[in-house]
């Protein structure tokens, strides 16, 4: 049987790329969900560790929130809640929620138009009405859901006033620096947590809720979530927050209507899916029995293209086998357990007439065993990490060490190739400070650039930043420990992990390059790809988003 060249495989799975969004003004007429942030060197991608409040005290480009425009969409939203007595009085449990790996099922009519992961959660709130004059009203229980009665109140003048007798003369100072600016604001109301100065950030506190707002400016938004985490953090309510909603969960449909919106206005599902199944067919080619390992299927949109890709293979398909590890959560947006995943692959590599079959292992990605994977001999093996491995504990929360276990163990297996998608931000081991530099960095860009496409009135975007970004954003501010899952490494790290493991670097094809840059020409042009190192980068200007490698 002869082999496919790698551009063939790979062309005809960029053929599976959404060309709705072609462009003639980009910024106006796509949607996507990364975004500048301040301007950086390349190969810089988080804060100093030695960074000093003042340096971002005097920083020139600081948001002047009091000033900026509500403008607000026409529907009502229900989100997390921290502060309320009320909400304090329902909580019940203490387990953080893994906010990660989201997704919905979807006919396999619309093949990868549809996510599997997210930054976010689907196990979060919605509450929506069409109309648009209770809309005020509405925005108001959001955000009083979130920091309490009090909120656009604040505390009495004669509580401030004492409170702030209490100042040294140099907070005083500081007090009236962060006034009215809000990201500086943040960031000094995160400091004073981080000190423990319970005062300060008290007084903080106060100012901000007058400040942010879920339907206002990039930062606003943002900065409500960032609220929500520290005041999270300051009561030690992270690990209890996600169960004192207000409202209903999201059905699956709802969910799936997200996660849809996400997965179609940003290219970064699309850039790990495309580049990780370019290096699986690169180093499968002329294979007559294929196994791949998925540690994070979910809906398993990512596999569409690729055996269509196989299919098309000269001198017929492989017999392709995928083994499936799923969670809960990736359960409950599908609507379903894994047979379901099973059914939409087998209909669609039955229609494609290559041979197939499919596996699940119903658990956690940490929890896997070699007995659970089924490996038989005579298969050429692929390992899929896209977007999870970051989950899995290290060494500095579990002496167990599942992330450095679990690619031992798939060392082991001797697979042809290792794929590993990640996102690229430093957020596992950095002091509380630092982690919340990174995260105020990193989601700045994103939602100023849904900001940029999406508009302020589109009805569902407070849906997708809730349930797509604002639960990862307060689990990493307000969670520690076992409880805070996400907990992202930058590919240096990653590098060590998987050499450690006894692992090689598989050079990514120059045809994947130009299959990603093909891709790429579909969005905004303030996306950008760099191929350094064997790795490919996915970046908005100048900040690294996304990073793709494989290994073997």
């Amino acid at each position: 049987m002869s082999a496919p060249s790698t551009k063939s495989l790979v062309g005809s799975m960029s053929m599976q790329a959404s060309k709705k969004y072609k462009n003639s003004d980009k910024a106006q007429q796509f949607y996507h969900m990364k975004s500048s942030k301040p301007a950086r060197e390349a190969e810089s991608h988080y804060p100093p560790q030695n960074h000093q409040l003042a340096d971002h005290l005097s920083s020139n480009n600081a948001s002047r929130s009091r000033n900026l425009p509500h403008q607000q969409s026409g529907m009502q939203y229900c989100t997390l809640e921290s502060s309320s007595v009320a909400a304090r009085n329902e909580i019940q449990q203490s387990s953080c929620i893994s906010l990660t790996s989201t997704t919905g099922s979807s006919p396999t009519s619309q093949h990868d138009s549809l996510s599997d992961n997210t930054y976010g959660s689907p196990a979060s709130v919605s509450c929506i009405t069409e109309d648009p004059y209770d809309l005020k009203h509405k925005l108001r229980e959001l955000e009083t859901a979130m920091f309490g009665p009090e909120m656009g109140n604040g505390d009495s003048f004669e509580t401030v006033f004492k409170k702030q007798l209490l100042l040294e003369p140099e907070k005083w100072k500081l007090l009236e620096i962060v006034r009215g600016d809000l990201k500086q604001g943040l960031i000094a109301c995160a400091r004073a947590v981080a000190d423990d100065d319970l005062l300060m950030a008290d007084l903080l506190i106060t100012e901000l809720k007058q400040m942010v707002s879920v339907s206002g400016e990039p930062i606003q938004r943002l900065g409500a979530y960032l609220l929500e985490g520290l005041i999270a953090r300051l009561e030690s309510t992270g690990s209890s927050i996600y169960k004192a909603l207000k409202c209903k969960e999201p059905t699956s449909a709802e969910l799936l209507s997200y996660m849809h919106i996400l997965y179609e206005v940003c290219p970064y599902f699309k850039f790990g899916y495309f580049s990780a199944n370019g290096a699986i067919a690169e180093a499968l080619k002329g294979e007559n029995a294929v196994h791949i390992i998925d540690f994070q299927i979910a809906q398993g949109s990512q596999w569409i293209s690729l055996i269509q890709a196989l299919a098309a293979r000269p001198g017929g398909p492989p017999r392709v086998r995928i083994t499936g590890i799923d969670d809960s959560i990736s359960e409950y947006a599908r609507g379903g357990g894994l047979h379901l995943v099973g059914q939409r692959l087998s209909h669609l590599a039955e229609s494609c007439n290559v041979p197939f079959e499919f596996h699940a292992a119903p658990l956690l990605g940490g929890n896997v065993q070699v007995e659970h994977l089924s490996v038989c001999p005579g298969e050429a093996l692929a390992v899929n990490f896209a977007y999870q491995l970051h989950h899995m504990p290290d060494e500095s929360v579990s002496t167990e060490n599942h992330r450095d276990r679990i690619l031992r163990m798939v060392k082991s297996l001797s697979p042809k190739v290792v794929t590993l998608v990640e996102q690229e931000s430093n957020t596992n081991t950095a002091p509380f400070f630092q982690r919340f530099l990174e995260t105020l960095d990193y989601y700045t860009a994103i939602f100023e650039s849904i900001d940029a496409v999406l508009p302020r009135d589109h009805k569902e975007r407070i849906s997708v930043e809730q349930h797509c970004l604002a639960r990862d954003i307060v689990n990493v501010i307000a969670c520690e420990g076992a409880e805070r899952v996400e907990r992202h490494e930058l590919l240096g790290k990653w590098k060590y992990r998987f050499r450690m493991a006894g692992f090689t670097p598989f050079p990514l094809s120059p045809f994947v390059n130009a299959t990603i840059k093909s891709l790429l020409g579909n969005y905004c042009d303030h996306y950008k790809l760099e191929d350094r190192d064997g790795a490919l980068y996915l970046g908005w200007k100048n900040r690294v988003l996304s990073v793709s490698c494989a290994w073997l």
